[in-house]
């Protein structure tokens, strides 16, 4: 590409960028300055009015908290584990262009704002850097608004796209991870903000060492551009992708760490005025469940390490099983939960995982899965079980009502069990299991979505993860009791509820003295 050519392309982008954006026409300085002064005192009319194109949807209340933080504190860092779509980036720009050209309000009265000089923006590439330093640039260049009642930007001095001085007196510099960044000044000013965008990548997070040397040259080089005696912004912007990474090193000595996924805590959209429920369903629907969790949900999950692609196999008539045991995990704890209601069938020393209902559901619909399975099992003999803890009134009448209605009772009992440890049991009890050929999913149900997401939610199910497990804890509960009911068949009777210097509380003796 030409020179030429290149020019006339990043013209075409700055125009397209900041298009509609008009402003008033010979309007009187006092005014422009009357203006200006308003909208610097509530930095979210003034994102609305300089910026339309990118504050179009009203912010959410974590993008107004976040913003409070970064322009009232002058020496601040900060991390924001922001889901995609949350508009990172884009917020991070308009604030850093606020607290160059607004700057910081006065701490009193009589007080000047403080304006940051030198901002120095670090990216995983100076490719990337460079990329996400654009937008800066073309506002600069091209938004007449911001021209207007802050005067023109593009200067005789340096304006590269890595580097560039404007007009309101502050600098700013992509540097890409590894580079140099010492040196970096604006006459007497070192970096005041310096921003950390997207540092981590895929490929450096399956590496410790590389995450390692990364995080040191953050600390020594790049934070070491600031200076000591000058308040300075320090930000991180990144979705935390692994359980190590740089944007989770920083979460352990920022001053505020922001972790805000694409849905609340009662499963709905966090930023409703732009992400519909429906468009979120859409876009989740075409991941996979690990993904969903690493880009939506800071959650990096390391698919398979502990249970890889659990195996399939033909199901046996169901007449043919020794036992058929219903297990139900109802996951009343919160509203984010999956209920989970699984048959499992022993034939053997094996336990084929027969039907899975795995689902963000109702109570009712969680009752309609029993039926189902009481119809799939056809009067052959069924032990139905749920933790006891859950069968408490009002479930306990949903049954009675939907026996009533139905005229079929479903004779489920309470699983009275003292439960150790969550990942300890289902890893020491169903592991070995899968490693062994002792444990398969149904091969006739493998395009089920229920069965789809058992699987899903095994192949993510680790130490430390926060991933859904409500089917895999389902599983064990049946494969438990099973052979607690039937002795020595297949697995060793587990022995549980006991303490003693050889054993866990939970009852895995073998387990007393493994860490994670």
């Amino acid at each position: 590409m030409t020179d030429n050519n290149a020019r006339n392309d990043w013209n075409e982008y700055s125009a397209t960028l900041h298009s509609g954006i008009v402003a008033i026409a010979d309007e009187p300085p006092e005014v422009c300055a009357e203006r200006r002064a308003q909208l610097e005192a509530e930095p979210e009319e003034w994102f609305r009015y300089y910026f339309p194109r990118y504050a179009w949807a009203p912010a959410a209340g974590f993008h107004r908290e976040a913003t409070r933080r970064i322009t009232t504190n002058r020496e601040w860092c900060e991390v924001r584990m922001w889901s995609r779509e949350l508009a990172k980036s884009t917020r991070t720009m308009m604030e850093v262009l606020y607290l160059v050209l607004a700057g910081h309000p006065p701490e009193a009265e009589g007080k000047e704002r403080l304006r940051k000089r030198c901002v120095l923006l670090i990216s995983n590439s100076l490719d990337n850097a460079t990329r996400l330093l654009a937008p800066y640039k073309v506002a600069l260049e091209s938004n007449q608004r911001l021209l207007q009642d802050y005067g023109k930007q593009q200067t005789g001095h340096i304006w590269t796209a890595t580097e560039f001085m404007a007009g309101c007196g502050a600098s700013f510099r992509a540097v890409g991870a590894g580079q140099s960044p010492r040196g970096t000044r604006n006459e007497e000013a070192r970096p005041d903000i310096i921003l950390f965008d997207d540092m981590d990548t895929d490929a450096d997070c399956l590496n410790p060492e590389q995450v390692a040397r990364k995080w040191r040259w953050i600390e020594e080089a790049a934070i070491g551009t600031r200076s000591v005696s000058t308040p300075t912004t320090i930000l991180f912007c990144g979705n935390r992708i692994a359980t190590d990474c740089c944007v989770q090193r920083a979460s352990e000595v920022a001053d505020h760490t922001d972790m805000v996924n694409i849905r609340d805590k009662n499963d709905q959209s966090m930023w409703p005025e732009k992400n519909s429920e429906t468009d979120i369903q859409r876009v989740l629907s075409q991941k996979s469940y690990a993904a969903q969790q690493k880009e939506y949900f800071n959650n990096p999950v390391m698919e398979g390490a502990v249970f890889g692609a659990l195996p399939y196999k033909p199901a046996l008539s169901v007449h043919e099983y020794d036992i058929l045991l219903c297990y139900t995990d109802p996951s009343y704890k919160t509203t984010n939960d999956y209920k989970a209601t699984i048959l499992v069938g022993r034939a053997g020393a094996e336990y084929h995982i027969l039907k899975a209902f795995v689902e963000k559901a109702t109570t009712s619909r969680m009752i309609e899965w029993h039926y189902m399975v009481m119809d799939y099992v056809a009067g052959n003999a069924c032990y139905y079980y749920m933790e006891q803890v859950f069968l408490q009134d009002v479930l306990v009448k949903e049954v009675a009502d939907a026996h009533k209605r139905t005229g079929r009772l479903i004779p489920i009992r309470g699983d009275t069990r003292r439960k150790p440890d969550k990942y300890l049991r289902i890893e020491s009890l169903l592991e070995p299991m899968v490693r062994n050929g002792q444990l398969y999913l149904n091969q006739s149900e493998r395009y089920n979505p229920h069965m789809l997401l058992l699987a899903e939610q095994f192949r993510v199910f680790g130490p430390g993860s926060t991933a859904h497990d409500d089917g895999p804890d389902a599983v064990e509960g049946a494969v438990w009791l099973i052979s607690e009911r039937h002795g020595n068949r297949g697995i060793p009777r587990i022995d549980v509820g006991h303490t003693t210097r050889n054993r866990t509380a939970g009852g895995y003796p073998h387990m007393a003295n493994k860490r994670y």
